[in-house]
């Protein structure tokens, strides 16, 4: 993992940490001190990974670190990470580290939200349009380490080991003007391990576009998608279950159902109350609009010497869920 010139010069850093760096240089110190790194509310770790690359980058080799590995449950106030080295070698990135954390912990946490609700039928990460495209990857690998079983990006699934997933949108078929002519082009040009999935809500009745393109498609057909926007009503459960009956009286008992347009807890709820047959869903700002999760960094050791600001207990928090980190690697 390649980290920009920003980071790594402290440009993304609170200005009091060089204030602080700039401090102990010109008084000569540098201490071996011991960090510790916790939650301030129960979730999913995510951005471990990430964070001990950072720390390779940075930390001499007689460096110690301890970490929680990627994906665990964390309880509040749990130490996930602890580093014991010259402070002048990590000091400046305590912004970048606890950044790092919070915010694909939190889309993590959100992920696992969603994902619980839908089981067993599998979620997929449509995120990344709501956030800045320089985290979009991040989010979507978060997602998957929460449980999304990939996302909509190549840049996030490839960072997670997976091979992005998605079809068509509705401008390629405003642009053909028919959805059976958009399918049967995307059919044409995409490669064949790339599953047929239409999307059926841009021009006429969702239940007559699946009808529609089964019959254009045949066998070929893997999928149709619902998107209906709020102007129309949305996706309803009524609808799933008219098109699913629908397209089995047709003999298209092979052809699946995804659902995405607005999909939260709240609709997947909906959803599986109703018995509403969904194949698949997929989410966006119910997971990229998670709030992160607050990650503390506090001096627990300085020299050897146990301390922590009022209110904390001095010394090593004992967490035997901790595994020492090879920094070599």
């Amino acid at each position: 993992m390649t980290f920009s010139d920003a980071i790594l010069r402290g440009d993304t850093a609170d200005i009091y940490f060089h204030n602080t760096r700039t401090i102990l240089q010109r008084e000569g110190l540098d201490p071996v001190v011991t960090m510790e790194i916790f939650p301030n509310h129960a979730g999913i770790l995510c951005g471990m990974n990430e964070a001990l690359e950072l720390l390779r980058a940075v930390l001499p080799n007689d460096a110690e670190v301890w970490a929680l590995e990627e994906g665990a449950a964390m309880e509040a106030k749990e130490v996930v990470l602890r580093i014991r080295a010259p402070y002048a070698a990590f000091g400046l990135y305590e912004t970048a580290l606890l950044g790092i954390l919070a915010s694909q912990s939190g889309w993590a946490t959100a992920a696992r939200r969603i994902v619980n609700a839908a089981a067993p039928i599998p979620v997929i990460s449509f995120g990344a349009r709501h956030v800045h495209p320089n985290v979009a990857a991040q989010l979507e690998y978060a997602a998957i380490v929460g449980g999304c079983v990939t996302g909509a990006t190549p840049a996030g699934a490839r960072r997670a080991g997976k091979q992005p997933t998605g079809t068509m949108p509705h401008a390629l078929v405003l642009i053909f003007g028919d959805t059976v002519r958009a399918v049967e082009a995307f059919d044409r040009w995409m490669p064949p391990n790339v599953n047929r999935i239409a999307l059926v809500d841009t021009f006429h009745d969702e239940a007559e576009e699946a009808l529609r393109v089964a019959r254009a498609l045949g066998d070929r057909l893997w999928g149709v998608r619902l998107d209906t926007p709020p102007e129309r009503g949305r996706v309803t459960p009524a609808l799933v279950k008219e098109i699913r009956a629908r397209l089995d009286q047709a003999g298209f008992t092979r052809v699946k159902i995804f659902v995405s347009g607005g999909v939260d807890i709240e609709r997947i709820e909906l959803f599986q109350r109703e018995g509403a047959p969904v194949d698949g869903y997929g989410v966006g700002s119910a997971i990229s609009a998670a709030p992160p999760i607050d990650f503390t960094a506090d001096l627990k050791e300085v020299g050897g010497v146990p301390v922590a600001k009022r209110g904390r207990i001095p010394g090593i928090t004992p967490n035997p869920r901790l595994q020492q980190v090879a920094l070599g690697a």
